[in-house]
């Protein structure tokens, strides 16, 4: 098996290298983007009820310290908008967007590298073929005659790149899409509790005397 594999590679060519490396390339942000939303998603879902409880209980400065304690995008988010709970709301909804997209640009970081590979990988796949095809033609203006089994083989090595390339490039975009589904996930969740927050703090400004918790 492992001898088939080595000689399927070396009869793709050169253009079998660039096609690995992107393999290799893809894998390594596949995992780490799986890996980093998973943990992401689970640790958000513990962070908004803990920070729901106590923005609940108008102990604000305790909110503020267990975002500091968490490195998830929603942390940053709410952190950012309870450190102006005392601004107004209009200056809490300014800092909230804007710490918002810099966390969603954070969110998205790597998917730049799994689109380009899977619009890469199939481009690299046919160039293969093309230089392939280019040498099978070259063997047969050589030989001077048209040898079936010349050109069978010929062509069975220049496809060898396209069907290479189509293989890295769909399970690659499969995942890109999926990464993009759960971010998106991600992104309404933020929303929604930004909103709760902000509800949240009107609700405390308009109580008579209300004062921050520690």
């Amino acid at each position: 098996m492992i001898d088939q594999s080595v000689q399927f590679f070396r009869d793709g060519g050169i253009f079998m290298w660039p096609l690995l490396a992107s393999a290799v390339a893809g894998l390594i942000v596949i995992v780490w983007k799986f890996v980093s939303l998973t943990s992401t998603s689970t640790r958000t879902r513990q962070l908004i009820d803990d920070v729901d409880d106590l923005i609940a209980a108008h102990k604000i400065e305790e909110a503020k310290a267990r975002c500091r304690q968490s490195d998830t995008p929603v942390a940053h988010i709410l952190l950012a908008g309870l450190e102006k709970h005392d601004q107004g709301t209009e200056r809490v909804l300014s800092a909230i967007e804007n710490e918002g997209m810099i966390q969603m640009s954070r969110l998205e970081s790597g998917l730049v590298w799994l689109a380009t590979i899977a619009n890469v990988a199939p481009l690299l796949g046919f160039l293969g073929t093309v230089a392939g095809m280019i040498i099978a033609f070259g063997a047969i203006e050589l030989a001077g005659e048209v040898d079936a089994t010349l050109v069978a083989g010929g062509i069975k090595v220049a496809l060898i790149t396209t069907a290479t390339g189509l293989s890295i490039a769909i399970p690659v975009n499969i995942a890109h899409n999926y990464f993009v589904t759960k971010i998106d996930g991600l992104v309404i969740r933020m929303e929604e509790t930004s909103q709760n927050l902000i509800e949240s703090l009107q609700e405390f400004e308009r109580s008579p005397g209300a004062r921050p918790v520690a």
